[in-house]
């Protein structure tokens, strides 16, 4: 009897969710039981991890775990309410204003943001390469795609190696591997590293007080001469290269660094190594937020949805010690993580962010 009841309520909730509008046709709508969370190629690992861990504790199967980058998960996630829609979002940076004004547009009314933990992004080489030390605009100066040039011109950026840039770098290629314009890592790249060294330089920073967009557009737009190569979402792909391309730079998130440190080393970045403490307290640079994004209308209706969202936030997966940071997620502090996992039980919806 008991069995029958079950099936008969799972049957009732796929319904429900195959009854959901997606913006897709009627006859195109497919029922399912699993729950299914698509994005950040850095969230993937820890979100799989959930998931295995999920499916041994419910019996069932585990949950549909995809990397598509932070930009193409929420592109999907926002696409409408449904089977054929995501039930989480995951990404390596905070869902934007006009991210959400999609999802708002296409009947995705209700999200629950939610922090999962702290990642860095770290510059790396492999072992046997030569010790760097980045400082101030040396990243903007072997990497933007235009720097200054006499009389307040901009000009396209003539750097080859990393001594032409800074004499105490050594006098290696400017060859970075890094995340395409899709990643979630890219933007966390653009707006934390290439920024932050543009304004390191007077007539950047000047610029960036009288013209933002402007300041921007030169800050944000990486080298397309072999400088700087994008290199899909795939962050275990960068360190393999890594590997095999000698004098090679690679940018990445702090957990594939954890998970391959026999294969490659990271650098610091003002003075600062990229450890679990210097990038949960914020003094590396380069360190970021890790987020997951719940579509609410989904609660109640994929079977599970809450349960994997409270396994995700547990102490025994995100907290200090939990599997989680085994594979390289710098955990928050007691009460941060306290304050999210409140927002995850009661399922809170954000506001709409600003920018």
């Amino acid at each position: 009897m008991t069995r029958t009841l079950l099936a008969a309520a799972s049957a009732v909730a796929l319904l429900a969710l195959g009854a959901c509008g997606d913006n897709q046709s009627a006859g195109n709508q497919t029922a399912r039981a699993g729950i299914w969370a698509a994005g950040s190629s850095t969230v993937f690992p820890f979100a799989t991890r959930v998931a295995e861990n999920y499916a041994r504790s419910s019996g069932g199967a585990a949950p549909r775990v995809e990397s598509l980058g932070t930009g193409g998960g929420i592109q999907a996630f926002c696409r409408g309410v449904g089977p054929n829609t995501p039930d989480i979002a995951n990404a390596s940076r905070q869902m934007k204003a006009s991210e959400f004004e999609l999802c708002r547009a296409n009947g995705v009314t209700d999200i629950v943001e939610i922090k999962i933990g702290y990642d860095g992004l770290v510059i790396a080489t492999a072992r046997n390469a030569p010790d760097y030390g980045f400082e101030g605009d040396d990243l903007y100066l072997a990497l933007a795609k235009q720097v200054p040039g006499p009389d307040g011109t901009f000009i396209a950026n003539p750097h080859t190696t990393w001594s032409q840039v800074n004499p105490g770098l050594p006098a290696t290629r400017i060859q970075v591997y890094g995340p395409p314009p899709t990643s979630g890592t890219r933007d966390s790249w653009v707006e934390l590293a290439m920024a932050p060294s543009a304004r390191s330089i007077p007539a950047l920073a000047a610029l960036a007080a009288s013209d933002k967009d402007r300041f921007e557009t030169l800050a944000h737009t990486l080298r397309e001469d072999g400088g700087w190569i994008d290199s899909g979402e795939n962050d275990n792909a960068i360190v393999q290269t890594l590997t095999r391309t000698p004098g090679s730079t690679g940018a990445f998130g702090y957990s594939f660094l954890e998970q391959n440190s026999n294969l490659v080393k990271a650098h610091s970045v003002n003075g600062v190594m990229p450890t679990l403490d210097t990038i949960a307290s914020g003094a590396y640079p380069i360190s970021r937020s890790m987020f997951i994004y719940v579509k609410k209308q989904h609660v109640g209706v994929t079977p599970g949805l809450e349960q994997f969202v409270m396994e995700f936030m547990s102490d025994a997966a995100a907290g200090r010690g939990g599997y989680l940071q085994d594979r390289g997620l710098v955990p928050m502090l007691a009460a941060d993580l306290a304050a999210q996992q409140a927002i995850a039980r009661a399922m809170t919806v954000m506001t709409a962010p600003t920018e």
